[in-house]
């Protein structure tokens, strides 16, 4: 368990020698992120850290934010996006600090920015191409130089990056509709080992995907040795959600095994009426293996998942909504058989004709979502889509839903419990040296919220509307987002990990 802040000890000591800082937080609730019990104190900033939290009434500061009635907690950690480009081409970062977020965990699902060999393809083979599908869009050989790009470049979040196993595939092998040979396999190791060493916190797959379905075991096991040298992460969206989820639950946990990693199964869910329910049986399936090795999951707060349109997804799905499309663009944010109707074609040759494009699929049971939320191993991460035209809501709204519907209306959790899921147990977990708790020395990547109003507000008809509740919120020590706008301020690091991954603290 981290060790919970004493705000009263810490102040006394941190304080005795000053009493003016740049900036201190007044009179707020502080839920510190450890998911122990909430009190109210006053916290001190100096430069990008911490300096002091408790009875500051004697100190000043360049900056005095009044946080009566009002909770104080560390910048939510996004756990699963798929914000690579997003912090390139928006390093405002609307969408996440509006609901909270400090810090993005990037290279979900397989897909990375990086690497991508210069003139190796000259279309982007799905699902990379959620990132984009231009080629041109992919700049970045190495990933070292994708990192040194959003350092040069800073975002207003940070970022935690993690590299995709389909793009070492698309960098290694001509041929994606088969196993990797050997050499291919050596290849893929090279390219990951050389993201490591460059600041990587670990490995993603999704051999849910066509583009990486053919991938063996074995493959994803060599790839995943590799860890072994650098103590990086694995998460996985693991190779079926549906009638085969046991055994695919059991390679991800065999594959984190061969590196030696934590294991992060990625927004875990059950798919399909057929698998409605299972998340009793998938949970304990889950905390038998977490007895064994690390394993956590992540998840988000809504029935309905998006991805790329497939013609695979329609049987399981009770409606379907097209996200975009690159042929027919007006189609975006249209039920999939309202544009069938509109074409005079099937839904599934309607999926053809939209190709390449991304969609939202409503195939989760409420109570499993509720169930898996709840799961103490549980972190939050959006998976939101931030390329979208008409993105699934969960882009703009999940930290404020979990907080206000399922936290404060639901009482799924408690406040600490809820706030804990989304940044101490995320940073202990992917190994983010002094983040995600609310502690002297440790960065002040802070959110003030009002427990009473946070909620979000982007519906499937208007996914991107903004949350409300959001007071402010600070990305090492600069104001990022104040009155429901950002500053402009641009101080989002990449953050490479302490490569003790897999501790996450308690639950």
């Amino acid at each position: 368990m981290p060790s919970t802040a004493h705000p009263h000890s810490a102040a006394r000591s941190r304080s005795a020698n000053r009493s003016h800082y740049d900036i201190v937080i007044r009179g707020g609730m502080l839920v510190d992120g450890s998911g122990g019990p909430r009190q109210v104190a006053d916290l001190a900033i100096e430069g990008q850290r911490i300096a002091a939290i408790g009875d500051l009434a004697g100190a000043s500061a360049d900056r005095v934010i009044d946080a009566t009635g009002k909770v104080v907690a560390p910048g939510f950690i996004d756990s699963h996006t798929h914000d690579d480009r997003y912090l390139i081409v928006d390093p405002a970062m609307p969408a996440k600090l509006s609901q909270g977020v400090t810090t993005v965990v990037t290279g979900n699902c397989g897909l990375s920015q990086a690497p991508w060999l210069p003139g190796k393809r000259k279309e982007v083979p799905a699902p990379i191409n959620l990132l984009s599908t231009d080629a041109a869009d992919f700049p970045f050989a190495t990933f070292r130089a994708y990192l040194e790009n959003l350092e040069r470049h800073p975002a207003a979040v940070n970022a935690a990056c993690l590299v995709g196993h389909t793009s070492l595939r698309a960098a290694a092998m001509d041929d994606l509709d088969r196993p990797a040979n050997d050499a291919e396999i050596a290849h893929m190791q090279a390219l990951l080992r050389e993201a490591m060493q460059a600041g990587a916190i670990g490995l993603s797959t999704g051999t849910a995907y066509p583009t990486a379905m053919p991938a063996t075991t074995d493959e994803l096991m060599g790839v995943a040795q590799v860890l072994r040298e650098y103590g990086g992460i694995y998460a996985s969206h693991i190779r079926d959600e549906a009638d085969q989820i046991f055994a695919a639950l059991d390679e991800a946990f065999a594959v984190g095994a061969a590196g030696q990693a934590p294991v992060l199964v990625s927004h875990h869910k059950l798919i399909g009426p057929a698998n409605h329910g299972r998340s009793v049986q998938t949970l304990a399936h889950i905390a038998e293996a977490a007895a064994r090795q690390p394993v956590r999951l992540d998840a988000y707060p809504y029935v309905a998942g998006s991805t790329i349109l497939r013609k695979d997804r329609l049987a399981v799905s009770s409606r379907v909504i097209v996200t975009k499309s690159a042929p027919l663009p007006q189609y975006a944010g249209w039920d999939l058989d309202k544009i069938a109707a509109d074409l005079g074609v099937t839904p599934e040759e309607a999926v053809d004709a939209l190709q390449p494009a991304g969609a939202i699929y409503f195939i989760m049971d409420e109570r499993d979502v509720e169930r898996i939320l709840a799961y103490p191993g549980t972190m939050i991460g959006s998976d939101g889509m931030p390329h979208d035209p008409a993105p699934h809501p969960r882009l703009w709204g999940t930290f404020p839903r979990v907080l206000g519907h399922y936290c404060r209306e639901m009482r799924l959790f408690t406040l600490e419990e809820a706030v804990h899921k989304m940044t101490g147990m995320t940073a202990g977990y992917f190994g983010l040296p002094e983040r995600g708790l609310l502690k002297p020395g440790h960065y002040a990547d802070i959110v003030v919220f009002d427990p009473e109003t946070i909620a979000d507000t982007a519906t499937w008809s208007s996914p991107t509307r903004q949350a409300r509740g959001i007071d402010c919120v600070l990305v090492n020590g600069s104001m990022a987002w104040r009155d429901g706008a950002g500053t402009g301020s641009r101080t989002g690091a990449v953050l490479r990990p302490s490569r003790h991954c897999g501790s996450g603290g308690r639950g």
